[in-house]
């Protein structure tokens, strides 16, 4: 999990290094917009395939292919290079991030779920403050390309020890193979109502070959799908115009392929996205949950920075601080929510953490102007416990309601979701910042209106520039500007908050289908299975 977190806060304080060697300043966002796109994308398809092959050889390949794309990466000549030697960082990186969730919750019994849930939240947070300090160290002295060579040390100690401790359950197998023969049964039962001779097996029925088939047009279909799209939301307003003809035709482009996919999966025998993940209400609600929690995720991790160095004058170092206390509070929350959804179960668990989280980021348009920095800390220590005490107990809960052989695929599905939200957040709230901005511009004084710049971008560096030559009553006009958008921003963010417990009271049922411990698809509790140590 090191290796993808890493990757995902190393690179940001390398970009002046990386742009100054290679050049291509206009294009470099899709240093991380290529790895999003990849990771979001591939997170179904590698979900199936770990449920069909199993966890290990998903993870390894998916190791070995982010480690091939770092040291391509380090070897790149040029910007379109280094983003395409991303985008194959991004392929292995969504087998890695999809999959070690998928283990955790193979290996742990579900009380013991959240100790390592917990651990892997903190292994993110660590990498939100480390990440962006290792990064700008290698990059000052010695060289950008080491950000993406740090990568294979451990990656290589992360490969050695999966091939030698990760070992898939024997019950698995035999899950598997109990209910492959039972369906084989059935469907030979069918055969012969209708018929048709029956095929010689052997012994009773004796051993059924059962071939797993892998859905590859539906893999491709459910990627190009998600990377129209994603493009079409990474770009709109940023390289074109939202209404302009390369967003109409990439739109139109995504909902005809919307319909292929849909059209590919009901015909496949075993989709990659089966249509269970949407019928089953608890999937089905957490889905639109954490869709939500990646819209809402949007304000404090794309926004609060530019508010704290533009409005409140910080530098970057010290408002990476205000953000990352949010990684603080997040997995220590994340530990101890065990302790409650055990008591009051997992859906009045999330309800409870959505609903602080909305009320805290409400809470955010109340900060005096300009204020101090530990205000805004304040709000990101609170918001990082409410969310703990959110997602947690939803991604636990999925993955206790499913047996094994549909575990990968449920965990992928949430958190493609929740990747998805993520993007179209960095969109709608894009839009809004942008908008709000605008129109404060607009309705400027005449005195402080000609040279003001024009979008959200613009006014950041003008305000952080030291060469900037703003007189003091446009610095403190855009200040206020600012201030107002980054407010309308997490407005939004709360409206996602509400979304989310929306789904969560009217979508997802009372209690959670926890599966007794042990069982394969087989007798199902309702958050007090035996063994569980969970209260409806």
């Amino acid at each position: 999990m090191a290796l993808a977190a890493l990757d995902g806060t190393i690179v940001s304080t390398a970009v002046p290094q990386i742009v100054g060697e290679l050049g291509g300043f206009t294009v470099f966002s899709w240093l991380f917009a290529g790895y999003l796109l990849a990771v979001t994308v591939t997170l179904p398809v590698y979900g199936k395939l770990s449920d069909t092959f199993g966890r290990k050889p998903v993870l390894l390949a998916g190791i070995a292919l982010f480690l091939i794309g770092s040291v391509l990466c380090a070897l790149a000549w040029n910007m379109t290079a280094l983003i395409a030697f991303r985008i194959v960082q991004g392929l292995g990186g969504g087998a890695i991030q999809g999959t070690v969730q998928t283990v955790a919750a193979d290996l742990y019994p579900l009380k013991e779920r959240p100790k390592i849930q917990a651990r892997l939240s903190t292994v993110w947070a660590t990498s939100a403050v480390a990440g962006p300090a290792l990064g700008g160290l290698l990059a000052t002295y010695a060289d950008w390309r080491w950000i993406f060579l740090v990568n294979l040390p451990v990656g290589a100690v992360a490969m050695w020890l999966i091939a030698r401790y990760l070992r898939e359950p024997e019950r698995v197998a035999r899950a598997q193979g109990v209910a492959r023969t039972q369906g084989a049964r059935q469907a030979q039962g069918a055969r012969q109502a209708q018929g048709v001779p029956a095929v010689a097996t052997g012994g009773e029925l004796g051993p059924v070959a059962v071939r797993s088939r892998v859905d590859w047009p539906g893999a491709l279909a459910v990627f190009a799908c998600g990377g129209v799209l994603l493009t079409a939301l990474v770009q709109g307003g940023v390289a074109w115009p939202w209404f302009s003809a390369p967003s109409l035709a990439l739109f139109a482009t995504s909902a005809v392929l919307v319909a292929v996919v849909v059209t590919v999966e009901r015909r496949a025998a075993e989709p990659i996205l089966p249509g269970w993940v949407w019928r089953r209400r608890t999937i089905a609600a957490v889905n639109v949950a954490l869709g939500a929690l990646g819209l809402l995720m949007v304000a404090p991790t794309v926004f609060l920075p530019t508010y704290a160095q533009s409005v409140l004058g910080l530098d970057p170092t010290a408002a990476g601080f205000v953000l990352s206390v949010m990684t603080l509070s997040w997995p220590l929350s994340a530990a101890l929510s065990q302790h409650v959804y055990r008591r009051i179960g997992f859906r009045q668990t999330a309800i409870i953490g959505i609903s602080l989280a909305t009320l805290t980021l409400l809470a955010f348009p109340l900060l005096p102007f300009p204020g101090e920095a530990w205000q805004p800390a304040l709000i990101m220590l609170l918001l990082g416990g409410a969310l703990g005490l959110f997602q947690l107990p939803l991604i636990v809960g999925v993955q206790s309601t499913v047996g094994w052989s549909e575990r990968g695929t449920a965990t992928a599905s949430i958190l493609f979701y929740r990747q998805l939200g993520q993007s179209v957040g960095a969109a709608v709230f894009g839009a809004v910042a942008n908008a709000t901005l605008a129109a404060r511009l607009a309705a400027a004084p005449g005195a402080i209106r000609d040279g003001l710049p024009g979008d959200l971008d613009s006014v950041s560096h003008a305000l952080t520039d030291p060469g900037s030559a703003l007189p003091a009553g446009a610095a403190e006009y855009l200040r206020r500007a600012v201030d107002t958008a980054v407010d309308h921003v997490y407005v939004g963010a709360a409206g996602a908050g509400v979304l989310a417990l929306l789904a969560l009271v009217f979508l997802a049922p009372r209690r959670f289908p926890v599966l007794e411990e042990g069982a394969q698809g087989g007798g199902v509790g309702s958050e007090r299975g035996v063994g569980s140590g969970v209260r409806g």
